[in-house]
């Protein structure tokens, strides 16, 4: 079987702090995957260094069989949206028309077919009727639906998101965990940075729970147990209201 993501072996240092250290997991495709862990755990580092966009060392990194750089027009990213300026002039429409460019080639422009699906995305994600405002103006909510249109016009198999529900009122929320059922029921692989252990168990099929190295891999109710999570955080108390945590 072909994993959507292999990695093998993989370490980040910043300068001579340690983000991860000798990290391995493998995926299968077709799931909703959450990676949880403490403030600097190295949840974000993880979604970069196997896209390379960070360096990194690893023995193997693979995603959907190929390496990073082959794979690269079929797995779409969502950054964190505190990396976004969001003061940039640019309408929703062409935002979103964005995800169609790496299909298209150096220099070439989006033409009739890559605008209906531009539309179709953003009336998938329910922001069709602000095609033509400027992104700014727009909720963070809305900014993010936004966005995730941007990943579903690339028609990409893998999707990385980094905080996707950071900022974003619950109707949002609510409309983004639905549409990555949806992908996840057509068989796209999601891996999504998330902090918040009282939605894990709902939210995702598989958790990989991270501080700097893997502390656990696997479904929810495996996962979010007292040791694994004292291990991860250090201690367990603070969100032993938040989630139900088997002992």
């Amino acid at each position: 079987m072909i994993h959507a993501v292999e990695v093998d072996h993989l370490s980040v240092s910043y300068f001579e702090t340690t983000a991860l250290e000798n990290l391995s997991v493998r995926f299968a495709p077709g799931q909703l995957i959450g990676i949880i862990g403490p403030n600097g755990a190295g949840k974000s580092t993880f979604i970069k260094a196997i896209m390379g966009l960070i360096p990194a060392e690893a023995t193997s990194i693979r995603l959907l069989g190929q390496s990073a750089k082959q794979a690269r027009t079929q797995v779409a990213y969502v950054p964190q949206r505190s990396a976004i300026d969001w003061d940039f002039p640019i309408r929703v429409i062409d935002a979103v028309l964005i995800g169609c460019y790496p299909q298209l080639g150096l220099f070439k422009r989006p033409k009739k077919h890559h605008r209906m699906r531009a539309r179709a995305c953003l009336d998938r994600v329910g922001m069709l009727n602000y095609a033509d405002r400027q992104i700014g103006e727009l909720s963070g909510g809305q900014q993010q639906r936004v966005f995730l249109a941007r990943a579903l016009a690339q028609e990409a198999d893998l999707l990385l998101l980094d905080e996707p529900f950071v900022g974003v009122d619950a109707g949002s929320e609510g409309v983004i965990i639905d549409l990555l059922r949806m992908l996840r029921d057509e068989g796209k692989t999601i891996l999504v940075v998330h902090h918040d252990l009282s939605k894990a168990a709902d939210y995702f099929d598989t958790l990989l729970l991270l501080n700097r190295r893997v502390i656990s891999v696997g479904p929810p109710q495996d996962v979010l147990h007292a040791d694994l999570i004292e291990a991860a955080y250090g201690n367990p108390l603070a969100f032993l209201q938040k989630v139900e945590v088997s002992s």
